[in-house]
């Protein structure tokens, strides 16, 4: 098994921590992780995108040309990456701050108002882990309890944060659940 995934979104929404996490749960669960990062000019506001590879097996290399989910956050973002997701695809859109119709049947596309949820949870700036728990939903090869621990060591500098994470994850997990 290997699953590679974009993560894109602006600068400030999360984007290198939404990989961080994932690619640290796929490590706890004793798989083979690459995680690479790129930011546009300007960090905060500008555009930012993370590439994650997951594998049973080495990874020669963290780059690829065409994923196996894209996850979007923003507008800017669906526009730049929406080609980059190869046929039979996930492409995960947040619903709250980009319009994807699906207007092809080679991808599965989910539009999910992930920064709605995190506003309803309190706090709109966790909507990439609610991204994360939909996702998990979806593709099931990293468990709860492992992302769970993920977001404790990768917050670990911000305890404050880890408990509306951790119900990040679960809204946007049983949120997929209920809308399969």
């Amino acid at each position: 098994m290997t699953e590679k995934i974009i993560c894109a979104g602006y600068g400030g929404q999360g984007i290198m921590a939404m990989g961080k996490i994932l690619a640290l749960s796929a490590m706890h669960e004793g798989k083979y992780v690459s995680w690479l990062p790129a930011y546009g000019a300007e960090v905060r506001g500008g555009t930012a995108h993370c590439m994650v590879v997951i594998s049973d097996d080495q990874i020669a290399s963290p780059d690829f040309e065409k994923a196996d989910t894209v996850i979007i956050m923003n507008g800017p973002s669906l526009k730049k990456f929406k080609n980059s997701i190869r046929s039979r695809g996930l492409l995960l859109v947040n619903s709250s701050l980009a319009d994807c119709k699906a207007t092809s049947r080679r991808l599965e596309v989910i539009n999910a108002p992930l920064t709605e949820m995190a506003s309803k949870l309190g706090l709109e700036k966790v909507a990439n882990t609610v991204a994360i728990g939909v996702y998990l939903a979806k593709k099931r090869i990293i468990s709860l309890k492992t992302m769970e621990r993920s977001i404790e060591e990768v917050l670990a500098h911000r305890q404050k944060l880890v408990a509306i994470n951790k119900r990040a994850l679960e809204e946007g997990f049983f949120w997929a659940q209920k809308n399969k």
